[in-house]
């Protein structure tokens, strides 16, 4: 009899008739069904090869099933609102392994799903989520970080307790059902999350402590765990101010009713598209300052492309990198075979690009755009509205599958710093569609030209507790010899690993000591020698070690001058010991009792702006203020310097005891950057009758008379 030709199935092992084995095989074989039966047996198989391929297919679909993930859990039916869920999906222990189970790293798959249930279109949607297991996140996809930060991202290094936003790309918007006929895919978002975590063995299940919205119109009650272990879930609903104010119709056809408002923040980014085509766009960017005492000096913008795009030419700005290899060994070269590469700007995902110099302002070739080329200085709008703007425009090529005019995607992670230490630092949110920009007509025709689409970025000055200062504050009065000089360690403790010479020779816990007048012109290092000479002839106390000194670039003397009947002055004075020079600087000086009272500054352009704040900039001809260098007939170095004089009334401010500390500013900003303050103000204790304000003087009148020989 000759054997089927059939392909045999896998088997395991081969057993008799008289076998117990053969006997619970065909009892198996009960289990198939009659039809399934009957064709095995037309191909000749034996009854121990149908029941083996039985086993194993029983097997085979065991194994499928345990390898599936566990379900996003369905929306709450009684949930009318935004439904979140954030679902552990499996983990895995990986090395190294540690004695401490509560810290073994394991590897782990999760999933967050954002369903809009409601009667609300969900705009520029953003998820947070509270991670408590030291979460390190090594792939996000359905969503970008809304800092912008790179991968892999520590979502509990240095913001412990604090909530990971995640905001949606590229489904920025979820409709509503009842808009989309109950469409899950314009009404829900799934971001997808691989990374690390520490925590103990199973079956303890690690979720986050929290779920949320960033969008301020909802509130979200605490998620829980009701439904599995391994499922987090909340229903967020319209806070009762947001109900009030109407709906939102996202049936409408006009795409001007789908943006969301323009917002404000410390520094606003706008990107708008003036031209679209095919396989690219025509962009413009805009960085513009609404901080009142806010300044960037050498602007640095850089962004993430997410669809393959890349920079083919710029006016206004340039690359910091003009590299096109990127594009030449990865799918843009491939796609744009004809395209010349040599001409490309730059390929990289992540760009940095930069201000142009004011000599390019004209440039035929990269020049010619409004706000631009001015190194990068942006300054407040209380300073100049002309320079509190900067722009610069790029054309785009985009990649497949976006080949549509109107399939456009602005870039993610935008991050933006200055070159200056005293710059702020910023965060950036995620871009956000607003109504179009409007421009005037270029040729001066009583015309608008609206932008094809308009996305905005805000950024917000962030306050960091690690990041010293750049700038310190001290004082001095008519009424006492000695100066209150700027704290120890004031801007930075030095490193033993950065200069071990100086921190092995001076105290940074010791308190700063009185200082004569003229050691302020002095730079530290020969500053000690006259500070101990002071401790000497005033039988004052000397630390061992001495203090180290405040290592600022920029240190302000507030000197409170005269005090009369009707009222009082003040002089300040800014010294530079940087060995860069700072045109357009600014300070604000915050003086809380006495603002009311404040009547002019004689060489400087001091403005009362509200909150006690004066805001102080240089007249033309005193805007510069030149960095540290070596002066003839001084063997040290001396700073740049800048004074005025300002007077007050005691007229609108009855009550007002200058020596007691009112005559004192609480806060100092310079360039942006707030100074530290010291410690204390000059005691009324050794009143001279003027010996200590005619050396002070004396000594800042010489050192102007040697500037002036320069």
């Amino acid at each position: 009899m000759t054997r089927s030709t059939h392909p045999s199935p896998p088997s395991f092992h081969f057993f008799t008739p008289q076998s117990s084995q053969f006997r619970v095989h065909a009892r198996l074989l009960l289990c198939l069904p009659r039809p399934a039966l009957a064709s095995a047996m037309a191909m000749d198989m034996s009854i121990v090869d149908i029941a083996q391929t039985f086993i194993f297919l029983v097997l085979l679909a065991h194994t499928a099933s345990a390898q599936l993930p566990a379900p996003a859990p369905a929306p709450d039916a009684g949930c009318n609102g935004i439904f979140l869920s954030y679902t552990l999906q499996g983990r895995d222990q990986i090395r190294p392994h540690v004695a401490e189970r509560n810290s073994q790293p394991y590897s782990f798959r999760a999933s967050a799903t954002v369903v809009n249930s409601g009667t609300r279109p969900l705009r520029s949607w953003a998820l947070q989520i509270t991670f408590v297991h030291g979460e390190i996140l090594v792939s996000v996809d359905g969503a970008v970080l809304t800092s912008g930060a790179d991968l892999p991202y520590n979502t509990t290094a240095g913001d412990a307790g604090r909530p990971t936003s995640f905001t949606g790309y590229p489904q920025t918007d979820l409709l509503t059902p009842i808009a989309t006929a109950g469409d899950p895919a314009k009404t829900q978002a799934t971001v997808n999350l691989v990374g690390t975590l520490f925590a103990g063995p199973k079956p303890y299940d690690p979720l986050p402590s929290f779920l949320s919205l960033a969008d301020p119109s909802y509130t979200c009650p605490p998620a829980t765990n009701a439904t599995s272990p391994t499922n987090l879930t909340t229903c967020c609903v319209l806070t009762p101010a947001a109900a009030a104010a109407g709906a939102d119709d996202d049936s409408a056809t006009d795409p001007a009713r789908n943006f969301l408002p323009r917002r404000t923040g410390d520094l606003v980014i706008t990107y708008d598209v003036l031209q679209s085509h095919e396989t690219t766009y025509l962009a413009l960017v805009t960085l513009e300052n609404d901080a009142p005492l806010g300044r960037l000096d050498g602007w640095q913008l850089s962004w993430r492309w997410r669809r393959g795009e890349f920079i083919n030419t710029m006016r206004g700005a340039y690359p910091r990198e003009v590299d096109t290899a990127g594009c030449l060994y990865g799918p843009q070269g491939q796609y744009y075979k004809g395209l010349d590469f040599s001409k490309v700007l730059n390929c990289d995902r992540t760009p940095v690009v930069h201000d142009l110099p004011p000599s390019r302002a004209n440039d035929d070739d990269i020049g010619q755009i409004n706000h631009c080329c001015r190194n990068g200085t942006i300054l407040p709008k209380s300073m100049d509205v002309a320079q509190s703007k900067s722009a610069f425009q790029m054309e785009v090529y985009k990649m497949p599958p976006d080949l549509n005019r109107t399939k456009l995607y602005p870039p993610t992670s935008f991050n933006v710093t200055g070159s200056s230490p005293l710059n702020p630092e910023y965060a950036c949110g995620a871009p956000i569609p607003v109504s179009p920009s409007e421009y005037p007509d270029p040729s001066g025709l009583a015309s608008t030209t609206v932008a094809v689409a308009t996305w905005q970025v805000v950024c917000n000055i962030t306050t960091s507790t690690k990041k010293p200062p750049r700038c310190c504050v001290s004082f001095s009065a008519f009424y006492n010899e000695s100066v209150v000089p700027c704290r120890t360690c004031a801007c930075g403790c030095p490193s033993s690993a950065t200069q071990p010479a100086v921190s092995a020779t001076c105290s940074t816990t010791a308190p700063a000591m009185l200082l004569p007048p003229q050691a302020l012109l002095m730079p530290f290092d020969r500053r000690a020698s006259e500070t101990l000479t002071w401790a000497d002839q005033k039988h004052l106390g000397v630390p061992n070690p001495m203090p180290c000194g405040d290592f600022c670039g920029v240190s302000i003397n507030w000197h409170v001058a005269t005090d009369f009947t009707g009222g009082w002055s003040a002089r300040l004075t800014l010294f530079n010991w940087d060995g860069t020079d700072m045109p357009d600087w600014f300070t604000a000086i915050v003086m809380d009792r006495a603002y009311d009272g404040f009547d002019q500054a004689y060489s400087f352009n001091a403005t009362r702006v509200g909150n006690s704040t004066i805001f102080v900039k240089g007249f033309q001809g005193s805007n510069f203020l030149l960095g540290e260098r070596n002066m003839s007939g001084v063997d040290y170095p001396v700073p740049g310097k800048l004074q005025s004089v300002f007077s007050f009334t005691k007229k609108t401010t009855p009550g007002i005891d200058v020596i007691a500390g009112d005559g004192f500013p609480s806060k100092v900003i310079f360039n942006g950057d707030e100074c530290a303050m010291p410690l204390r103000i000059p005691s009324q204790g050794t009143k001279q009758a003027g010996g200590g304000v005619i050396s002070m003087q004396l000594c800042l009148l010489v050192s102007s008379f040697l500037l002036l020989l320069l």
